[in-house]
């Protein structure tokens, strides 16, 4: 198909766009394949390129011969645009809304975008499951690499290498993968080096109303299990939502199988639930209204925050089984690729310093979500303004990057990187020129051949031009666990991506730039005082070996 066929007018002269925070601009607008393009001849004007794969929706309104389109992006951006003449309007209108929504995942600007920068680090080769192995193969001889899933014939939301435990060989993994969701064996999550216990996650048992059971699974998790001790199985649904499961041939642990282990059951919201949320999050967030009581009203209908809390008192549960009762941990919901996801990497943030630098977090985005099959295609295909909502579309990354905003506003200076590096991987998951978000999981991205056809989020990230934009000025590297409140009272709403096309941040980053000017002038001047602490201390050794006769 060529991009020509879908667009009726490439070009009007004579827009005037409106958009949060600059002045009106009046210019040339240009549509492309992938672009929205509105180019101004006044100098010191700022070009407007948006991407046709960020826009969520659009409205249409006509007064006389004038027509304007309000754009909606994904990432909560309103944007307007006046067109003179109704045809020009109603085509770019049509032209908008066929590019933004192409059913071919190989039409979309990553396999198009051909970088301008230097390619230093391919990113699509900077963590694979080997180099995460022999971080943990160093402290432990209980696991090892399967390379079972290989051609993804056993399990197709997984990658083709898994870790496992030592003593379960590939045929017994193949017995265990009939009996689990999706062919979700369990496999090892994260190892906690300090006491050796592990967080593993998996896809919920296929018991039944039969209560069918496997021996080789229940062998595989008592396998990390130290002699007497016992382990925990969070189940990420409710109790009545996992015996209602069962009726569907899925469930749970049964005791009398797995007598070593307690189950506990925690309710995290999955699918419509979670985007009807954030739409009436971002809903509220909108109103202009100024009504105090209305936006309260609005944010606690919203439950966002009560999502929040769910999520990550989930994460502090599993954090504590680990590090505080010295117990391993099984976490799954129904397929085990949404919420149990959201828990295993936010335990691993509470538990692991290396989470929480930027080139560790971006590890666990790739192990925990992109490696372990999380369907980013299907979860971010439309964002909170898309009124055609498919069941799949939820914000599940969304909420795991609010959750890890929290403990950051918590711990300020534990987090090598800042908030606006989590605002980059939101932005990116939901639109990007990047291949590294494309696809519902590793199969599709090798039969998609991304690593050959497109580039790497990473690869333009680790760019020290680019690092130095993500890093936190306050990072002092902190080795402890850290334990976020989930008080109510401690969680806030995330300004930074609901409210920041609503308010002008330019104080806030007037005083983020002074606090990094501060933070500067301490590093030289501790450096003045180191110099010359030395100077004083080769001064008096001088002056003592002159007295001395």
């Amino acid at each position: 198909m060529e991009f020509a066929e879908l667009i009726k007018t490439p070009r009007v002269d004579n827009v005037v766009l409106h958009r949060p925070f600059y002045p009106a601009v009046e210019g040339t607008l240009c549509l492309t394949g992938h672009h929205l393009i509105l180019s101004s001849r006044q100098d010191n004007t700022e070009e407007l390129w948006l991407l046709h794969s960020n826009i969520d929706a659009i409205d249409k309104r006509f007064v006389g011969s004038l027509g304007t389109i309000i754009i909606k992006c994904k990432d909560f951006r309103i944007i307007q645009l006046d067109i003179p003449g109704m045809e020009e309007c109603l085509n770019i209108a049509s032209s908008i809304e066929a590019l933004s929504t192409l059913d071919s995942i190989t039409l979309m600007y990553p396999f198009f975008y051909r970088p301008m920068f230097e390619v230093i680090e391919d990113g699509w080769h900077s963590f694979l499951p080997e180099q995460e192995f022999e971080l943990y193969s160093s402290a432990t001889s209980e696991w090892r690499l399967s390379y079972i899933n290989k051609e993804f014939a056993v399990c197709s939301s997984y990658p083709p290498i898994v870790i496992v435990p030592n003593s379960t060989d590939d045929e017994a993994l193949r017995k265990v993968a009939m009996f689990r969701h999706g062919g979700r064996f369990p496999v090892l999550s994260y190892y906690h080096k300090k006491n050796g216990m592990v967080i593993m996650r998996s896809g919920q048992p296929l018991t039944g109303t039969n209560g069918r059971r496997c021996k080789e699974d229940e062998k595989l998790i008592n396998a990390t299990l130290r002699a007497g001790k016992r382990g925990y199985i969070i189940d990420t649904r409710s109790l009545n939502v996992a015996q209602q499961a069962r009726a569907k041939g899925g469930g749970f642990e049964q005791e009398a199988h797995y007598p070593q282990w307690r189950r506990i059951h925690k309710s995290i919201e999955r699918y419509h639930i979670l985007q009807e949320s954030l739409v009436k999050l971002v809903e509220a967030c909108n109103d202009q209204t100024h009504n105090m009581d209305r936006w309260l009203s609005k944010l606690e209908a919203s439950n966002w925050l009560t999502h929040i809390k769910e999520i990550l008192t989930t994460a502090c549960l599993a954090a504590q089984c680990i590090d505080r009762e010295g117990a391993s941990v099984l976490i799954h919901g129904t397929e085990g690729t949404d919420s149990t996801l959201q828990v295993t990497s936010l335990a691993q943030i509470i538990l692991e310093p290396r989470s929480r630098t930027i080139r560790g977090f971006e590890a666990l985005i790739e192990k925990e979500w992109l490696q372990a099959g999380h369907p980013f295609q299907q979860r971010c295909a439309q964002s909170a303004y898309c009124n055609s909502k498919q069941k799949w579309e939820s914000p599940v990354f969304l909420l795991f990057l609010d959750c890890v905003w929290q403990i950051l506003r918590q711990f300020p200076c534990s987090f090598e990187f800042n908030e606006h590096f989590l605002i980059m991987l939101f932005e990116h998951a939901y639109a990007s020129q990047f291949g590294t978000f494309l696809g519902n999981n590793e199969s599709e991205r090798c039969k998609l051949k991304l690593q050959q056809k497109t580039m790497s989020l990473w690869s333009w990230v680790n760019r020290p031009s680019e690092l130095n934009k993500f890093t936190n000025p306050l990072f002092e590297a902190n080795n402890l666990v850290i334990w976020p409140s989930v008080a109510p009272q401690s969680l806030q709403l995330w300004e930074g991506v609901f409210l920041r096309w609503n308010r002008s941040s330019r104080y806030l980053d007037e005083a983020y730039e002074e606090m990094v000017n501060i933070i500067e002038y301490n590093k030289e001047l501790q450096a003045k005082v180191n110099i010359l602490r030395r100077q004083l201390a080769e001064l008096e050794t001088e002056d003592g070996m002159q007295e001395s006769p």
